[in-house]
């Protein structure tokens, strides 16, 4: 006899992680801003009473999943994604700005963040795309389609000054590469992040020497031109070395930055021609690179400078030592350093934490909960935390390779993927090592709007996964 009962089939290893981690949030909620005013952990006027109704509210949409026919989501994907595209465009029109972005609509003393509802909607829809019949992700069409589908959310949300929750979509990508999409995409994005990080970190013409140094290499490497690759280097010294001293031995007032582009970029031209003509591949590939690298590198600065904001090019110089301001923009990346450091092996104990008691920390029960647990619970309570995602990262890429259907491994591998990078950036930001972007640590930072929203993310792959077997190969 088939077993209808839907409960019996839930994956509750991931239920029991989810779990845990939603009441390390609350303790640690509570802790970060614990007054003796209000000692009670159930007190539902701060923000820990607050906090558990809302893990009631959201184990109570979990189970409403659980109870919706798996049919539901593959049939109106596409709707439920119009659906929140609609809703991100009445947010930016209608709601009023909170620190600097349009992205909340207030519902009586509850703030809805549409922005967090529109990466699972995202995500269903990129699922139904890619589990459509003979679709194939490296086909010049369907990146048109795919681009268009994650694109659509990331501009809305840009143009509500959200930059931190746009950048979440970009993430997809890691799910396109298990679908099929050529690795060399992968590489091209990471080199043009290096570019970016070379060309603002380095200036005078040295990020263009780097970046020619490293073609050099791959020309190399590719070709095995011993000649290309003499030739390549003496023009790099030339266009470098002799412009540098002329700059600071002779006085001269020449700008080495130009010259580099300049003599980089006719170089660039001229062999990508050639390499056209000979048809050869790895050339135009190589050479195609290095020409788009260039123009890439020289559009830096007007990105940088006039498309990001002035608190977004402070955090980001802040990251990368371009500039040091410990009490300004540095500030909070410094104290979240200072309470996790002060923990030590084992922490200060339980609401004994003084830099996070005495407020030092900004935003500490939100985007910088990791230092409460840093500070309070020491390098074992935060990697016990760090533990429990990443057993729940590999058991969701574990059931998502068990699915028999396309659209619930898509989904499911788009649920890591979004969690994983929230994750990763999250602590990043709490140790200085990502920028400061205003994203919450699934499951434990505080707030009902991403609570749920991550909820829903994780119901709804677990609802598909426990109809796998309904599921004909």
């Amino acid at each position: 006899m088939r077993n209808t009962n839907v409960f019996a089939k839930i994956d509750w290893v991931t239920i029991l992680i989810y779990v845990m981690l939603m009441l390390i949030g609350w303790i640690n909620i509570y802790a970060a801003v614990y007054n003796t005013e209000h000692y009670s952990i159930f007190d539902f006027s701060q923000r820990y009473g607050k906090q558990l109704m809302w893990i009631g509210a959201a184990l109570l949409l979990m189970a409403v999943i659980m109870l919706v026919d798996s049919q539901f989501f593959t049939t109106f994907a596409y709707y439920i994604y119009g659906f929140t595209i609609l809703l991100l465009i009445f947010t930016l029109i209608t709601s009023t700005s909170v620190k600097g972005a349009k992205a909340w609509i207030k519902i009586g003393s509850f703030a809805l963040q549409p922005a967090e509802l529109a990466k699972f909607a995202t995500n269903l829809a990129l699922a139904k795309m890619i589990s459509q019949y003979n679709f194939k992700v490296n086909q010049l069409e369907s990146y048109f389609k795919l681009g268009l589908i994650v694109g659509l959310p990331i501009l809305i949300i840009l143009l509500q000054n959200d930059t931190g929750s746009a950048l979440v979509f970009f993430v997809f990508i890691l799910v396109l590469y298990r679908e099929g999409l050529p690795g060399i995409l992968l590489f091209i994005g990471f080199l043009l992040a290096t570019i970016f990080i070379v060309t603002l970190v380095y200036l005078g013409g040295v990020n263009l020497l780097i970046i020619g140094v490293f073609y050099a290499v791959i020309s190399w490497f590719f070709l095995r031109d011993y000649k290309h690759l003499l030739l390549l280097s003496i023009g790099l010294g030339l266009l470098f070395f002799i412009p540098t001293y002329m700059v600071g031995q002779m006085g001269y007032d020449i700008n080495v930055g130009k010259i580099m582009m300049y003599g980089l970029l006719s170089y660039a031209v001229i062999f990508v021609t050639r390499a056209l003509l000979s048809r050869h591949t790895i050339k135009i590939l190589i050479y195609s690179s290095l020409l788009g690298s260039l123009i890439f590198s020289s559009s830096v600065g007007y990105v940088f400078h006039d498309i990001l904001q002035t608190h977004q090019r402070a955090r980001i110089e802040e990251l990368l030592g371009i500039k040091h301001d410990p009490l300004g923009v540095g500030y909070n990346v410094n104290q979240s350093k200072i309470a996790i450091g002060s923990g030590g092996v084992a922490g200060k104990g339980f609401l004994n934490g003084t830099q996070t008691k005495f407020n030092f920390v900004p935003e500490q029960s939100t985007d910088f909960i990791f230092c409460t647990v840093g500070e309070e619970w020491g390098f074992l309570g935060t990697s016990f935390v760090i533990s429990l995602f990443l057993a729940l990262f590999l058991r969701l890429i574990y059931v998502a390779e068990r699915q028999r259907s396309r659209f619930s491994r898509v989904y499911g591998y788009g649920v890591a993927c979004i969690l994983f990078f929230h994750f990763a950036i999250n602590i990043g930001m709490t140790i200085g090592l990502a920028p400061v972007i205003g994203i919450p640590l699934p499951f434990i930072s505080y707030g009902g709007s991403s609570l749920w929203s991550f909820t829903i993310l994780l119901a709804i792959f677990l609802k598909l996964d426990s109809n796998r077997m309904d599921v004909l190969w």
